[in-house]
């Protein structure tokens, strides 16, 4: 039988052809991506309760066993959920949650639409009362209004009233340490007894007169008794003062107990009136923050009278030393640890440790401790063989905690966290100018976003304008802010340009990280611009 080339040819054009159209057919009808068109809870509400699932509703099926979503705090930690289902036919995408917090949450969802495309997103909602986001505002002292001369000034005030709180507390802690004094011993908790206190008392009151100048500054002198009266601050700046004078009276107490209660109180009261009082867990902070100052008292105080007594007599140094050395490595310890709890109470991220001078002051300190550990080793190893400490080593261990209360004085008066500021980027182009702010630019809290563009009057007023954030650690889940256009008049314009303003509050930036901002402009003529811009916040 012979066939006809070509007409076997058209045949298998025309099956081929009749396939096509069969499964064009049969084919499900997808000829659009899925877009997600509901949330529960809905975008950037604000819940009085935690909600008991997070759902989110699609115009069309996506795929089953492809995809994730998941649920973030304001520190960008996981929520533990139960595995999405799907419901309502493949559209709606749900997951149980637990009991949530008070807190900022972002919802991030990765799903496949029937029609093979992926579909990302991420929005945000709030549940209760978030608690205000730790930033250097946090902390902020009366010294961001200082002139740098003023402010040094504070600082090096700072460092004496420090250095004298730490010798007259830590010599009063060694007088009720050692049970039976020597003559020589005796005499130098006498001396640096009342030389620590005199210091204490007049750095106290410069200390305090420096920070309510500043504070009072402009105000008439009748205010100065409601700072004294009326805030916290004041009162504990009272309290110190009387409990500074209390002390001359303390030290010449033959009872130990009194000389103990005495150094409780006065640490206690500068633990509350420091950093430790401005953190979130105040009782953890000042507790910890009294620790520290413990140990640096008897480390400190400690020392000084070493010093002292190894001037006056060698003997009775080497006996001492004995002792101190002990009591010094078990304060070293307590510092340490104090230090790095308070560190991990303070600072969201350790990271921020390499982006403030108080994190640098703290690594240096850090630095200056371990050089202290090995001075006081090499004084431990020469008191078991000579039976009394060296001078140089002494001396080098006093200019370390010299160097170390000096840090300790001016970083315990500085933000441990980095500044938040708003931000504000402007940009121009022929084709179009484009002006961002966000402010206060604080994660965690409301947000307001302002939006202004300017087109040619050629190209009109935009079709569309859409703002999407991306995390830096989630660069493919952008929030979509939902701008609403203001209609203002004119402002800030350009000859030639007609402008367009928006602007949208809410809690956009959930958690801190570095943010993009994607700036899609579409003009009458279908002409998309697209223009970026990074910014961060702690």
């Amino acid at each position: 039988m012979t066939v006809n080339l070509h007409t076997l040819s058209k045949r298998m054009w025309a099956a081929g052809l009749l396939l096509a159209l069969m499964m064009l057919a049969f084919a499900p009808q997808a000829f659009a991506h899925a877009t997600l068109e509901k949330t529960v809870p809905a975008a950037n509400s604000k819940l009085d309760q935690s909600p008991p699932f997070v759902e989110l509703h699609f115009n069309e099926a996506v795929e089953p066993g492809a995809g994730s979503m998941e649920v973030v705090d304001s520190q960008s930690n996981k929520i533990k959920t139960e595995d999405a289902v799907l419901e309502d036919g493949g559209t709606a995408l749900k997951v149980p949650l637990p009991t949530l917090g008070d807190g900022v949450y972002t919802v991030s969802y990765h799903v496949i639409s029937e029609d093979g495309h992926p579909v990302s997103g991420s929005y945000v909602f709030v549940v209760g009362n978030p608690p205000n986001w730790k930033d250097a505002a946090t902390f902020a002292t009366e010294t961001n209004s200082n002139s740098g001369m003023q402010q040094n000034v504070l600082y090096a005030v700072r460092i004496l009233y420090y250095a004298a709180l730490l010798l007259a507390t830590g010599v009063a802690l060694w007088s009720v340490i050692v049970r039976q004094p020597s003559v020589s011993l005796q005499s130098a908790f006498t001396r640096l007894s009342l030389i620590g206190m005199r210091a204490l008392l007049i750095t106290v009151l410069l200390h305090i007169f420096l920070q309510a100048n500043s504070l009072m500054k402009g105000q008439p002198l009748s205010a100065w008794g409601n700072l004294f009266t009326d805030t916290s601050t004041g009162r504990a700046w009272l309290e110190l003062i009387v409990l500074v004078l209390l002390g001359f009276i303390a030290v010449r107490f033959k009872e130990k107990f009194a000389r103990l209660l005495w150094v409780v109180l006065l640490l206690g009261v500068e633990s509350l009136i420091g950093h430790a009082a401005a953190n979130d867990q105040k009782v953890l902070t000042i507790a910890f923050d009294f620790i520290h100052l413990l140990a640096g008292a008897v480390w400190a105080g400690g020392l000084a009278v070493l010093l002292y007594v190894w001037y006056a007599d060698r003997k009775e140094a080497g006996r001492f030393g004995a002792v101190f050395s002990r009591g010094a490595l078990i304060s070293l310890v307590v510092l340490v640890v104090s230090g790095v709890l308070m560190t991990l109470l303070f600072l969201p991220k350790l990271s921020y440790l390499w982006l403030t001078t108080w994190g640098g002051l703290l690594t240096v300190k850090t630095a200056l401790v371990v050089a202290v550990l090995v001075t006081g080793t090499l004084l431990r190893l020469r008191m078991k063989k000579n039976g009394f400490p060296a001078g140089t080593l002494l001396k080098a261990d006093a200019i370390l905690m010299a160097c170390i209360v000096a840090i300790a004085a001016v970083f315990s008066y500085m933000s441990p966290l980095p500044p938040n500021e708003p931000y504000n980027f402007h940009q121009m182009g022929e084709d179009m100018h484009v002006t961002l702010n966000v402010s206060p630019n604080v994660p965690g809290g409301d947000n307001t976003i302002s939006l202004q563009v300017w087109l040619p009057e050629a190209a009109g007023a935009p079709k569309s304008v859409i703002l999407r954030l991306r995390s830096s650690s989630k660069q493919d889940a952008p929030i979509d802010i939902p701008l609403v256009q203001k209609d203002d008049g004119p402002n800030d314009s350009f000859p030639g340009y007609l402008r367009a303003a928006y602007e949208a509050t809410g809690p956009f930036l959930p958690y801190a990280s570095k943010w993009t901002a994607e700036i899609r402009v579409m003009d009458q003529d279908d002409n998309e611009i697209v223009r970026e811009t990074a910014f961060r916040n702690y």
